[in-house]
């Protein structure tokens, strides 16, 4: 059986100074027909689980643990007794929403996960938060990036870049470096290639994504998931 890929899209409200925004995320499947690996389980875990089917959990991996995005970890991994993975510097991230529970397993950097055939490779991709990371699986020529990369540039928090300086050096020296082919799998929006956003790096170091935030007002829609409030996050934990 070959490894593939699926895509879930859930969606929910985040709030924002006292205002409610709907917000899609999206949670990544990789597997075959009889084990699958579950990426980013976002709010609605019954949604997720029709997808998997009868299919073995064998994992929950959160690229990050900002709340909108591991809302189904528990009830998706406790279907199987699967392991749920987050890295160890978004611990007290995860305790936000999952105030008595830790996760199975602290991810590290180059650490490996493997389902149906195929492995997928922890990359330390922090900025977004100090725990970020992304899954590469070259057999499958694709890179889940979580917040760290979406199709529209660096992803941002409550409309900003927490760390921008660190968000974009994991950007060039983890994602960037990967073929052009590669397809990018972010947690919000539709994907891309690596090929498609390369070539924009050197307008991003210089300034361009500060320079657009500046001319943004302070608070927009969450069409794109952008944004959340309510977050405390400290890159230094």
């Amino acid at each position: 059986m070959t490894a593939r890929i699926e895509r879930v899209v859930t969606s929910g409200p985040v709030e924002i100074e006292g205002v409610e925004h709907k917000v899609e995320n999206n949670t990544w499947i990789v597997g075959d027909d009889a084990e699958v690996i579950v990426i980013d389980p976002a709010r609605d875990a019954e949604k997720i689980l029709e997808k998997v089917g009868d299919r073995e959990v064998l994992a929950v991996i959160c690229t990050h643990g900002l709340p909108d995005h591991v809302g189904g970890a528990i009830e998706t991994a406790a279907r199987d007794e699967a392991v749920i993975a987050v890295h160890t510097k978004d611990k007290r991230l995860w305790r936000q929403t999952w105030e008595e529970t830790w996760p199975d397993i602290e991810m590290e950097d180059e650490g490996l996960f493997a389902v149906a055939g195929v492995e997928l490779e922890v990359l330390t991709t922090p900025g977004v938060t100090a725990g970020g990371v992304s899954l590469y699986c070259e057999e499958l020529g694709a890179v889940f990036t979580g917040k760290t990369l979406l199709a529209d540039g660096p992803g941002k928090l409550g409309g900003e870049y927490p760390a921008l300086a660190d968000q974009l050096t994991a950007i060039g020296e983890r994602l960037f470096t990967l073929s052009h082919e590669t397809r990018v799998l972010p947690a919000h929006g539709e994907e891309c290639l690596i090929g498609d956003l390369e070539p924009q790096f050197d307008q991003w170091l210089s300034g361009s994504l500060t320079g657009a935030d500046e001319t943004e007002p302070e608070t927009t829609p969450l069409l794109d998931g952008k944004s959340a409030a309510g977050i405390k996050l400290s890159l230094d934990d």
